[in-house]
């Protein structure tokens, strides 16, 4: 367990990734996502925060055939980072939004890498 990940469920991100495991939010550099006023461009945030959803899981369209969170930018951060934000998200359906920030921050990490069924 990394001391400097804590474990709440407002670090994660709408998306699905785990803010509270990122090195930028760790080292006082980013607020988080849902803190980050300047995250305005991020149309994930915009859609979640225009539906009154905590995340993407609670949307009931699935988030493979979301143009919102398929676009352009995600498919580059999810190719630099091998992050599977629909893996995220499935997770959240699967345990809850407080299990999986106690799972994220037990394991340091903010996404569950792609291909990796182990992380």
């Amino acid at each position: 367990m990394n001391k400097d990940v804590k474990t709440d469920k407002e670090l994660i991100a709408y998306c699905g990734l785990y803010c509270g495991a990122c090195g930028k939010f760790i080292k006082g550099n980013c607020p988080g996502c849902r803190k980050n006023d300047k995250a305005k461009w991020c149309k994930i945030r915009t859609c979640c925060i225009n539906n009154n959803y905590h995340t993407c899981a609670e949307c009931q369209m699935n988030t493979h055939d979301c143009k919102k969170f398929n676009n352009f930018f995600s498919k580059l951060f999810a190719l630099i980072f091998k992050s599977d934000r629909d893996a995220c998200i499935r997770r959240i359906n699967d345990i809850g939004e407080l299990n999986y920030a106690k799972e994220m921050s037990d394991k340091g990490k903010m996404t569950i890498k792609k291909g990796c069924s182990k992380c």
